[in-house]
């Protein structure tokens, strides 16, 4: 009987020793269930197609379902809040644009829940689509430097289009005429229709997105002038800065975040497979194809371009009497 205690208190001491021995007992690894990506805007826009491609690929390298869900709403705000007070422990992520962590913020404080620098924690940049300069094919300027030359001998007579007051158009346009001493007429479009406004004859020239003009490009209605980023399928197409100026132009990107503050561990497993899936070749011919630029940044990289952009927001903003 003593002989037959002892054994059985040798085999409780085993059980109870591999259980304290082994880590997050009761629990399984990062992830275990599904990781909700939240897209401020709404179904179909760009932001919602590029993030469905890079769900799928995520799903794959972490072995768990990536569910998609807009919520639109207050210029991306509405969205980007709900992750913010959303629970810290990575099943619940941000796939935002920059109008959702620099634009709102700089232009319209008033009606932006969060602090985008504080509140999030970036996981790294996805890609970014380049802005540009159009004319109609049949217009008389056949480059920028022609473009500009009229504008500083006729100020003001040509009509550019943008998405609106306070967008990143906008804000390139007035760098634009700041660097090179050209001014325009602004004439601001919403929903972002400054493009078919320019098909159309309404103004002169738009500065607007490429995904948007690609198919006017390809079919020879439209005909763009400069870039404020180098795109592989535009290589004679320049940027502002290899025309001889220091100052580059603003360009829109995607990237990820998660609330602040996720279990460090949780974060690790993030950013790995974030920088796994953007890089990966397939995934990334498939996105260029559409327009963008992919190019993946790190969290560090990509806190220094936010904090940059809204600088360079707000420097705007206070120059043409909008901020303070």
């Amino acid at each position: 009987m003593k002989h037959r205690s002892f054994i059985g208190i040798l085999m409780v001491a085993a059980c109870a020793y591999n259980f304290l021995a082994s880590p997050c007992v009761g629990a399984q690894a990062y992830p275990n269930r599904p990781i909700q990506l939240i897209i401020p805007n709404s179904a179909g826009s760009a932001l919602d197609t590029v993030s469905r491609l890079l769900a799928e690929e995520l799903g794959k390298i972490l072995g768990t379902q990536i569910v998609v869900l807009n919520k639109p709403g207050a210029s991306a705000t509405l969205g980007t809040d709900l992750v913010v007070k959303s629970k810290k422990d990575g099943y619940t992520l941000l796939y935002a644009n920059t109008s959702a962590v620099v634009y709102a913020k700089a232009t319209t404080p008033e009606i932006v829940p969060y602090d985008p620098v504080k509140d999030l924690e970036p996981l790294g940049l996805h890609c970014f689509f380049a802005l540009g300069t159009f004319v109609q094919e049949g217009s008389p300027w056949k480059t920028i430097n022609e473009l500009l030359d009229y504008g500083k001998k006729n100020p003001e007579k040509l009509r550019v289009g943008t998405p609106g007051v306070g967008s990143i158009n906008h804000f390139n346009l007035e760098i634009l005429q700041f660097l090179t001493g050209a001014r325009f007429t602004h004439v601001p479009f919403k929903g972002g229709q400054s493009h078919v406004a320019l098909l159309g004859g309404h103004v002169e020239v738009a500065d607007t997105n490429i995904p948007l003009c690609l198919p006017h490009i390809d079919s020879g209605k439209l005909r763009i002038l400069l870039l404020s980023k180098k795109m592989q399928g535009f290589p004679n197409v320049p940027t502002i800065t290899e025309l001889g100026y220091k100052h580059d132009l603003l360009s829109a990107w995607f990237a990820l975040y998660a609330p602040i503050n996720i279990p460090e561990e949780v974060r690790k497993v993030l950013v790995s497979a974030i920088e796994k899936g953007i890089k990966d070749p397939e995934l990334k011919s498939k996105i260029e194809k559409q327009g963008y630029i992919v190019d993946y940044k790190t969290p560090d990289e990509l806190k220094k371009i936010m904090t940059a952009d809204f600088e360079t927001a707000r420097a705007i903003m206070v120059r043409i009497g909008m901020g303070k």
